[in-house]
């Protein structure tokens, strides 16, 4: 577990990220990462334009087919 303190950059709010955290989550300075909310909490990754495109067609698929999932969770 690493701890992250909540700080003041500039005028916004960040957290620093240690070296040892950016080389596991293979980013650098200027990377974009994306926060996904899971059932265990908030996820961490790095980025992918590829897996963006796949879970905002997954989700357009969760709503459609929202009704036919439910009875097949059943």
């Amino acid at each position: 577990m690493t701890r992250l303190k909540v700080t003041t950059v500039g005028s916004s709010v960040g957290i620093v990220l240690p070296k040892e955290l950016l080389t596991k989550l293979r980013v650098q300075k200027g990377d974009t990462l994306l926060a996904l909310e899971t059932a265990d909490g908030i996820e961490l990754t790095a980025y992918d334009a590829e897996l963006e495109e796949q879970m905002v067609v997954m989700e357009g698929m969760l709503h459609d087919y929202r009704d036919a999932l439910r009875r097949l969770a059943g």
